[in-house]
């Protein structure tokens, strides 16, 4: 495989079957329970050069989520967590992208349970292109931010008898995404 300088402006679509959204919290308030998102999607305009001429936009189905607990997922999926019923994706539009020389930082609206705040996304990369066995033109980057989960109305909890509570409110995130060039 061969690796490519990224063109000043390119268009990319998200891999899905090589990227990850995961996420960990707090349980009990003595360890952190982890899972992921498997099914994710976007498109995100890439311009080195002219960082407001960039832009991602991306979405999360909810019903997506694996904790290896189908009792745990069963629950998250429920009104008392994402309502996937009534909410079956989550999705993020970037406002604006600053930074440079592999890390940048995205600020954009982060929609949870029809909620939508300001979070900011830490960036690492982009990787250099590089081309696939089949010539498509791919790049990676890792992305992590933290939001407190009943700020997107996620506010099921249940009080624990030593003090504390069974489920955190911080939600820690890291991205993985492989991205293909579009033509």
């Amino acid at each position: 495989m061969s690796t490519a300088t990224v063109p000043t402006v390119a268009a990319y679509r998200i891999d899905p079957a090589h990227s990850s959204a995961q996420f960990s919290v707090r349980h009990l308030m003595i360890s952190n329970v982890r899972g992921e998102f498997t099914q994710l999607s976007g498109e995100f305009l890439f311009n080195p050069e002219d960082l407001a001429g960039s832009r991602i936009d991306a979405e999360i189905d909810v019903a997506s989520i694996n904790t290896r607990d189908a009792q745990r997922d069963a629950h998250l999926k429920s009104a008392d967590f994402f309502d996937v019923e009534n909410h079956p994706a989550m999705s993020f539009h970037s406002r604006r992208i600053t930074g440079g020389a592999g890390e940048y930082k995205v600020a954009g609206d982060l929609t949870i349970r029809g909620v939508t705040r300001e979070v900011t996304l830490h960036v690492e990369g982009p990787t250099p292109e590089t081309k696939d066995p089949w010539g498509n033109y791919r790049l990676g980057a890792t992305a992590t931010f933290k939001v407190n989960r009943k700020d997107f109305g996620l506010t099921w909890n249940v009080g624990l008898e030593a003090g504390g509570v069974l489920v955190g409110e911080e939600v820690k995130i890291t991205l993985e995404i492989e991205a293909i060039r579009k033509a």
